[in-house]
């Protein structure tokens, strides 16, 4: 009775040993997946982070590209009101210093210069010359043949000129139309300025503005 008793006992003891090491065999391999999980996690969060890390720096540039782009936009768009208003101020200075030079001796010379550029361009045999009231005065009979004359030596062509009996102009220069009507020849004041604006633009933008752009 006593061997089967220790017997019982030691059956007992290798069960229950059996029973604790497979309880910590679970427990370790429930660590084990627990561990394996945070690291998981961790990973996960980490490229997760570095992702929205990326797409944050990629916008940022992007943003930082647009912002730049549009202050460079900014300041061409000011740059260039700067320019029309320079441009502007100064052919407004020319007109008013043209319209002073009406009242010199040397402005029918000038009224002539102008008619004979007029004719050329025109290319009519016969055209009438109209300016505005206070140069009309100076439109003489011997300015339109020095014009004429003139014509003549560039062109090699004989044109008849005279003084048109319209109304007087209301701008300053002289505006030629041919006998028919048909065509004309703008050579007031504002339209040379509106011709040659181009270069006027260009020259201002070198004496004013290249050095500033070159910086």
């Amino acid at each position: 009775m006593e061997s089967m008793e220790k017997g019982k006992e030691a059956l007992i003891s290798s069960i229950e040993a059996d029973a604790h090491a497979e309880v910590e065999k679970v427990v370790q391999e429930a660590h084990d997946r627990a561990a394996e999980k945070r690291a998981y996690t961790q990973k996960k969060v980490e490229s997760i982070l570095q992702e929205a890390r990326d797409k944050a720096a990629v916008q940022a540039d992007a943003i930082k590209r647009k912002i730049t782009s549009s202050v460079d936009l900014e300041i061409k768009r000011r740059s260039l009101q700067v320019q029309n208003v320079i441009v502007q101020d100064i052919q407004d200075q020319v007109i008013q210093a043209m319209a002073a030079q009406i009242k010199t001796a040397k402005y029918a010379k000038t009224l002539e210069a102008w008619i004979v550029e007029a004719a050329a361009g025109l290319g009519a045999k016969s055209a009438q010359v109209n300016a505005s009231a206070p140069e009309r005065k100076l439109l003489t009979k011997a300015v339109l043949d020095r014009a004429v004359a003139q014509v003549k030596k560039q062109t090699g062509e004989a044109v008849t000129l005279t003084l048109s009996k319209a109304e007087p102009l209301a701008l300053q220069g002289v505006i030629l139309t041919s006998e028919d009507g048909r065509t004309a020849f703008n050579n007031q004041v504002k339209t040379r300025l509106s011709r040659n604006q181009r270069q006027i633009k260009r020259l201002i933008h070198d004496a004013l503005f290249a050095d500033h752009v070159k910086e």
